[in-house]
Order: structure tokens, then C-alpha cells, then sequence
């Protein structure tokens, strides 16, 4: 892919093409995909299944309010990598950790999060209930990932062209650096994305995120 410095980029348009062709093969795409995902990982979701409930207290699946295309709220699924009272514990935060939240609504080193959860998020292992999440129509394979509504207010005035497409289980963001981009990168890159979405920058996405995966950069 062509490198940019997302740390300065600026969006000089904020016109969106539709295409129609694109979003009809994408959805053909998204539904066999996912479905065969699902058949053929369905020992590994067995398996992390017990390791969860083996582990610590609480359901198994975690599903996070999220917006979707044109700002629907969509629950988005995973397996459960925190504690039960993993919101009450944000209180407990230092101010340093607070801070850290506040700018990037995650923290590096979370005391939130249970043992196999670190294994999980660091292989992306708890991101694959989103498949279920796909066959439905909420997500689709490649696309912006998915934002709280907090988070809507970071991209101002684009907030509706990064909601004019649905997020997606990875992207242009994710499968580049994740977890160790700012913020404000990230923003510069999904919205590149969206101006420059095709079938080929998405199979291209697709392989640097099995790449990233198994070089386990970026997730945390």
C-alpha cells in the first residue's frame, strides 16, 4: 500500500462516491465468508469458550453498544477478556491512567483485563464472534472499525462520511499499526479508507491484517 503520513494528513473532500456494484459483491463476500468462518472455527470457539468460563466469573460473549452505518447502534460481539466490574474499576484509575482513557478510550496496560484476555486480544482471538456479527449485516469483513458514540464527536464534521459505510471486523487502521497509532492517525486513515474504498485495497487489507496477526503487532 502507498505510504501517507496520516499524523498530518487532512481530508480535503468530504464528497462519497456510492458503489452500488462494490457494496452488492462486498455483501456476497461478507456472507459466504463468514459463514464458512464460522463452521470451520467453530472447535476454536468451543475451546475459548471453556478457557473463559475456567477462568473467571461471567458470561462468556461481551457485547459492546457501537455505531453503525448511518449512526444505527449495533451490539457488537466478543469474548469477555475483562473483569465482570470492569466499568466500576474506571473509578479506581490514576490520574495518569485517566488521562490516557480520556484521549484514547483504551488503555496499554489494563488492570481490567483477565489473563486470557491479554492472550486473546493480543491474537485477536476475542474478535471473532464479530463473524456472527457479519453474516447478520452489522459489520462487514474490511471496513472503518466500529466506534462508540463518544467517539463520533473526535471526527466532527466527517463524522457522517465515516458513517456513510459500516465498520468492518478489520481495516485500513487496524491491519496498520492498531494499537500503537494515535488517535488522531487513526482518524486520517479510516476516513482515507472510505474515499478510497475498493475491492482491491480491501483483499490488499485483508492480507496485511493476517500478516499483522501473526506477527502480533498492534493488537494489545
Amino acid at each position: 500500500m502507498k505510504k501517507r503520513n496520516f499524523d498530518t494528513a487532512k481530508v480535503t473532500s468530504k464528497y462519497v462516491a456510492n458503489k452500488p456494484f462494490y457494496d452488492f459483491v462486498k455483501r456476497f463476500a461478507d456472507i459466504i465468508c463468514s459463514a464458512i468462518g464460522i463452521i470451520l472455527l467453530s472447535p476454536f470457539f468451543i475451546i475459548i469458550s471453556i478457557a473463559i468460563k475456567a477462568t473467571s466469573k461471567g458470561p462468556v460473549i461481551f457485547v459492546h453498544k457501537r455505531v453503525g452505518k448511518h449512526g444505527k447502534e449495533i451490539g457488537i460481539y466478543k469474548f469477555r477478556s475483562m473483569v465482570m466490574n470492569a466499568e466500576e474499576l474506571i473509578e479506581k484509575f490514576t490520574p495518569e491512567q485517566k488521562e490516557e482513557f480520556r484521549k484514547n478510550f483504551k488503555l496499554e496496560n489494563d488492570p481490567r483485563i483477565t489473563k486470557i484476555g491479554k492472550f486473546l486480544r493480543k491474537t485477536s482471538l476475542d474478535e471473532l464472534p464479530q463473524l456472527f456479527n457479519i453474516l447478520k449485516g452489522d459489520l462487514s469483513i474490511v471496513g472503518p472499525r466500529p466506534i462508540m458514540e463518544v467517539e463520533t464527536k473526535i471526527y466532527g464534521e466527517y463524522k457522517d462520511m465515516l458513517l456513510s459505510v459500516k465498520p468492518g471486523l478489520t481495516g485500513f487502521w487496524a491491519a496498520n499499526g492498531r494499537s500503537d497509532t494515535s488517535y488522531k492517525r487513526r482518524r486520517a486513515m479510516e476516513i482515507y479508507y472510505v474515499k478510497n474504498r475498493s475491492l482491491l485495497f480491501d483483499i490488499k487489507i485483508i492480507f496485511k491484517t493476517v500478516i499483522s496477526v501473526f506477527k502480533g503487532e498492534g493488537a494489545k
